[in-house]
């Protein structure tokens, strides 16, 4: 018989490097997106002091659960004039809306918007507001309730 035994390859420092590049280089390709991912998806505030936010964290639970209570709802979107339509439902027709508006990310931008009723349960902002991203944090108050929201303005 004859012996059919091969010799491997040795092992060499090429190989090394081969694997230490692949390995590192799947690491650091996993990092930059992960990182992407998360600087992309921030939407929320920066706080001063995040142990006093903390502090009040129970309060703004409380505070969201009697709003939910009330069973008000609102959804708010842009017309073509640029000025923001906010459609109510379970909300009584004396009801005054307001928002505050703020860029998530870049440049501090804020604005102030007061509504006017246009129909029953649809209100208009009383001046446009530039394009682009904007969170907007919206008050419905009447009789003697108010109801706080905040979400992206679309």
């Amino acid at each position: 018989m004859m012996n059919s035994k091969r010799n491997p390859k040795p092992f060499t420092g090429r190989h090394m490097l081969f694997i230490l590049v692949g390995g590192f280089g799947i690491v650091a390709a996993v990092n930059f997106y992960m990182a992407s991912l998360a600087v992309g998806g921030f939407h929320g505030i920066v706080v001063e002091n995040s142990y006093v936010a903390s502090q009040k964290f129970n309060g703004w639970l409380e505070e969201a659960e009697k709003d939910r209570a009330l069973g008000w709802a609102a959804t708010a979107e842009r017309d073509a004039m640029g000025r923001v339509l906010v459609r109510t439902s379970g909300v009584p027709e004396d009801a005054a809306v307001s928002a505050a508006l703020r860029r998530p990310l870049g440049q501090h931008e804020f604005a102030q918007l007061n509504f006017v009723a246009v129909e029953p349960g649809l209100f208009r902002s009383t001046t446009p507001v530039s394009e682009g991203r904007w969170t907007m944090r919206m008050t419905i108050a009447a009789q003697g309730q108010s109801w706080v929201e905040e979400s992206e303005l679309p």
